[in-house]
Order: C-alpha cells, then sequence, then structure tokens
C-alpha cells in the first residue's frame, strides 16, 4: 500500500508533461563551430610535405657542393675490364663506353682494356687495377643471362657484390657496367638497342666519379 502515493505521482507527472506545449519541449540543438587550422603543407607522393625550390635553396646557402665534370677530365685514366662470354653483347658495350669516352675528350693513352673470360671474374681485375695506382675509375662491363639453371643468380650476384667490394677495397671507382637480363633480346636491346647502351651510360658515370675524386675528395 506504500507504493501507491508514488504510483500516483509518477502518474501524476506523465499527465502533467503530456499537457506541456510541443514548443516547449523542443530543445534547440547547440551550435557546433571548429577552431580554424592552417592548411597543410602539400605532401609528396610518399606523403613527405613537399619543399618549396626557394626553401631548397635557402637550406644550402652557404654550404659546399661537391660535383664530378663531364668536362674537367684532363689528364684522367680509365681501366675497362671486359668480360668475353655473351662477347655479341659486351662487344657492343664495350663499343659505347669507348665512343663515349672519345666524345668527352677521354684520350686513347689514358684508357686501358683488360679482356676476362666472364662476369665473374671481373670483380678481382677491377680490384687488381684499382689497387695499382694508375687509373682513376675502373669501368666494369659485362652480360649475365638468365639460362635453365641457378646459376645466373650466383653470377649476377657475384658480380654485383664483387664490384661494389672492388671500389671499396681500392678507394677508386668501380662503375657497374654488367648486363642482368632474362634473355638475349633484353640485353641487346640495352647495348645499343631502343633501351640505349648501357655501357655508354656507365662510360659517363666513370668520367663524373673519376673527376669527382681528382679534383674534390681525392
Amino acid at each position: 500500500m506504500a507504493a501507491t502515493p508514488a504510483t500516483s505521482s509518477a502518474a501524476a507527472a506523465s499527465s502533467s508533461c503530456a499537457r506541456l506545449p510541443s514548443a516547449l519541449l523542443r530543445v534547440p540543438r547547440a551550435a557546433i563551430s571548429f577552431p580554424s587550422h592552417p592548411r597543410p603543407a602539400a605532401l609528396t607522393a610518399r606523403g613527405v610535405p613537399s619543399r618549396r625550390p626557394d626553401v631548397v635553396a635557402a637550406a644550402a646557402a652557404g654550404h659546399q657542393k661537391l660535383m664530378g665534370s663531364l668536362n674537367n677530365n684532363e689528364g684522367l685514366r680509365f681501366g675497362v675490364v671486359v668480360a668475353r662470354f655473351n662477347e655479341i653483347v659486351t662487344n657492343l658495350l664495350l663499343q659505347g663506353a669507348l665512343e663515349t669516352f672519345e666524345r668527352y675528350s677521354v684520350k686513347p693513352e689514358n684508357i686501358t682494356i683488360v679482356s676476362v673470360p666472364g662476369s665473374f671474374e671481373v670483380p678481382v681485375t677491377a680490384q687488381k687495377l684499382g689497387k695499382s695506382g694508375k687509373f682513376d675509375a675502373i669501368l666494369c662491363i659485362g652480360a649475365v643471362i638468365r639460362g635453365d639453371t641457378t646459376h645466373y643468380d650466383a653470377v649476377a650476384n657475384s658480380a654485383a657484390s664483387g664490384v661494389l667490394s672492388a671500389g671499396l677495397s681500392a678507394g677508386i671507382p668501380c662503375v657497374f657496367g654488367v648486363l642482368t637480363c632474362e634473355d638475349m633480346d633484353q640485353a641487346l636491346n640495352r647495348a645499343g638497342g631502343k633501351a640505349g647502351n648501357k655501357g655508354a651510360e656507365a662510360a659517363i658515370t666513370a668520367i663524373e666519379m673519376a673527376s669527382l675524386f681528382r679534383h674534390h675528395i681525392g
């Protein structure tokens, strides 16, 4: 019986609320405002904020920039190690390299060509030439083409790591000009075909790096 008054009170309150005008039951929505922030900087494709050219120039002001030259090559001497295996390709690469040396006024007497059996023998020869003290850069030329066995992987990996090791050991640039291709068509396309001549490109790298070491950080 004690619960009866409470029930009656609740019913009365409910009845009272029901009689309130509908306008009083509508609660206005509060206006929400967001603080303004400056627009974020433009992002590059990798999600890094881009730097405007003037900012980059300002950051570089006062710093010394060292760079090799393709024209300041007087007296530079080059060793070229070329593999005979896949000779139809390596001869074209060598031709492209020699034409590039001539184009940039490297004298023939400052170029020494050493022929080795294959690309596997290129790194140790490059290291020996580099340590002789007679050259400013060594250009390594070869062509490794995938076959039916894993021999390709062994030779390609050994040639790449070996040329790098030769340069580090000799203390002069040893430029990697060894093609590693899936088939002969790919190799020929990169030895003067539609993909250019990688021997010529490697020669340009050798000239620039030799100039950098001789004139700036040698």
